[in-house]
């Protein structure tokens, strides 16, 4: 692997973390393809499309007063034009109106497949899960399609049944 393909894949999963507290949802474009398909647990909801996945976050994220999201441990396995990276991230949302307290606290991870375009790497496919939250559930309040799913997720259970793709990639289970 190059490690310049290896830091392009980096700055694109921080951008996503930027692009997202900043509103600044072009940026998107710059970090997912057209046809990204975005599954997110603690959204309780999946996209198709980087059209409708950056109306749904930008509807969603405009409910909050603010919010900060922060990735981190960022592995990256290049396969030719292909890669996957698996990264952990933490969220704090931010919600003045919420009865029961305006802070919401989550920690989990991403697991994404990209593809070298012709402007650089893109996540085409991204499934995202929820380990822990604390504070207040109600901050994430449903909205359209979002769903908040408080459901809790092991990662080491998802890997014993095969539903890791970038432990698939390295040519574990």
């Amino acid at each position: 692997m190059s490690e310049h393909d290896k830091a392009e894949i980096i700055e694109i999963i921080n951008l996503y973390a930027l692009a997202l507290d900043a509103h600044q949802w072009e940026l998107f474009d710059r970090v997912f393809t057209e046809d990204v398909v975005a599954e997110f647990g603690p959204a309780g909801a999946a996209w198709t499309g980087l059209a409708n996945f950056k109306r749904s976050f930008a509807e969603f994220h405009a409910t909050l007063d603010s919010h900060q999201h922060t990735m981190m441990g960022h592995l990256v396995h290049l396969d030719g034009d292909k890669a996957n990276a698996f990264s952990y991230g933490n969220w704090l949302l931010v919600r003045e109106a919420a009865e029961g307290g305006p802070t919401w606290e989550g920690t989990g991870w991403y697991d994404d497949e990209l593809v070298r375009t012709e402007h650089g790497w893109r996540i085409q496919r991204r499934v995202c899960r929820l380990m822990s939250w604390s504070g207040n559930p109600s901050v994430p309040e449903p909205n359209k399609e979002h769903n908040p799913d408080m459901q809790l997720n092991k990662l080491h259970q998802h890997s014993e049944a095969g539903k890791i793709e970038f432990l698939k990639a390295i040519g574990r289970k």
